[in-house]
């Protein structure tokens, strides 16, 4: 039982790594659009020059990190976690996390089409109005996959909470 919830607690403490990482990947998408506003902007991110690598290389570092961290954490989920849940949770939570856990998934392929967003920006080839447009469906799109991780993560909050509860209450009970 102890080993159980030493899972449940791990998962918890990466629940709030991964938010904070998604969190600072969506400020650098939300820092180049506001920059593109800016006259100054204009000249440092128009489509083709060098300088912008450095500010696609600052969202690459993240999104790796976001993406590492998220796959040792799916894993951790889909196999520990699930036989948890297997083996100490009832069919109704068992249910809601292998639902929680199809969202794995669509999540991947989120960050996947972020990658592809990102490689777009920087072929260089982009006309600057494509380019602005598309920096825009960017942000909007890591905006969005921030928010479908925070929800997630508090679904999965709450059965985290509920099935330790329940063997923190069946310890008591044999004790």
């Amino acid at each position: 039982m102890k080993e159980i919830l030493a899972i449940i607690n791990q998962i918890i403490k990466e629940h709030k790594v991964i938010l904070q990482h998604a969190a600072e990947l969506e400020q650098v998408a939300n820092d180049a659009e506001a920059l593109t506003t800016l006259d100054k902007a204009m000249e440092v991110y128009m489509p083709g020059r060098l300088d912008q690598n450095q500010g696609f290389q600052k969202f690459r570092d993240l999104h790796v990190r976001l993406e590492e961290g998220l796959k040792t954490h799916f894993h951790r989920e889909e196999t520990q976690l699930l036989a948890a849940f297997q083996n100490h949770g009832d069919d109704k939570l068992l249910d809601s996390l292998r639902t929680l856990l199809i969202e794995h998934k669509d999540i991947r392929n989120r960050l996947d089409q972020e990658k592809r967003y990102v490689a777009d920006l920087n072929t260089g080839q982009l006309s600057r109005h494509v380019w602005e447009a598309t920096a825009h469906d960017m942000r909007a799109h890591i905006t969005h996959t921030r928010k479908l991780l925070e929800a997630h993560a508090e679904i999965e909050q709450e059965l985290l909470n509920t099935l330790r509860k329940e063997i923190t209450e069946a310890q008591k009970g044999k004790s």
